[in-house]
């Protein structure tokens, strides 16, 4: 019984996709990006805290220097 070579399979990737559709789906750096996003926000929160305190420590300073 002689053998019968099998077919070469054709390529079955997907078709090649335009390098805009490749970085909207990719994903890797999603995450850096989040915690990027809160740091910053942390960090605002942080910047308005210190301001606000400043403000109110100058004032206080202010004040017992006055009373020296």
């Amino acid at each position: 019984m002689a053998r019968t070579a099998k077919p070469i399979a054709t390529m079955t990737s997907k078709q090649p996709r335009s390098p805009c559709t490749r970085i909207a789906a990719d994903e890797s750096g999603a995450t850096a990006i989040e915690y990027a996003l809160l740091a910053a926000g942390i960090g605002i929160a942080v910047a308005a805290a210190v301001s606000a305190l400043g403000t109110k420590t100058e004032s206080l300073y202010a004040a017992i220097a006055a009373l020296l």
